[in-house]
């Protein structure tokens, strides 16, 4: 007479318990996962320029040589020209006070050297090729320095005209809108470029 009436009722418990067996011994013989993680994509790069401007600059890893020179270029002749906003704004604010900060000899050569400067820049831009793709963006800032070119003569003008200050004034605004709008411009520059690279 047989002891155990279900002698297969173990089957089942000792394939289980290979499976662990072996499912234990297999994890122990794989490599070691590494700890080192690179991590590559960055975020969004905000540069505060002389006069409060700030530019906001998305990385554009993957462009090529020529075209990262192209926008360092943008980005050097963009911090220039708001350093000559700040200075314009700062003397036209002088020659406005009462008593005045500026005298006109003063705020005439100050002006006179914010337009040398302006022409400088867009001089500057005008030396640049675009990398393909780019071009629109390229009209678009040159659009913008010419403004500003256009403006800081308005206000040399305005300043020695006989007017009381509203055409100055007026020039003077306008140069600031045109130096934002040129922030703008290399912005969007820079995130077009990442869309064009190779």
């Amino acid at each position: 007479m047989n002891p155990d009436p279900k002698p297969g009722r173990w089957i089942l418990p000792l394939v289980v318990l290979g499976m662990v067996a072996f499912t234990y011994f297999f994890v122990r013989e794989l490599p070691e996962a590494s700890t080192e993680t690179t991590l590559v994509a960055g975020g969004d790069t905000s540069t505060t320029l002389p006069g409060g401007s700030t530019t906001t600059s998305t990385p554009t890893g993957g462009v090529d040589t020529a075209t990262q020179a192209y926008l360092d270029e943008l980005d050097s002749i963009n911090g220039d020209l708001q350093v000559q906003r700040t200075e314009l704004v700062a003397v036209n604010t002088a020659f406005n006070e009462e008593p005045r900060g500026v005298e006109f000899s003063e705020a005439e050569d100050r002006f006179a050297a914010v337009q040398t400067a302006t022409q400088g820049l867009v001089d500057r831009l005008a030396a640049v090729t675009p990398p393909a793709g780019l071009e629109a963006n390229q009209t678009a800032m040159q659009a913008s320095l010419d403004l500003a070119l256009n403006s800081v003569t308005e206000a040399l003008e305005g300043l020695r005209s006989t007017d009381t200050g509203e055409r100055r004034n007026a020039a003077v605004e306008s140069y600031v809108t045109a130096s934002t709008d040129f922030d703008t411009n290399v912005t969007n520059t820079h995130n077009a470029a990442g869309s064009v690279a190779p």
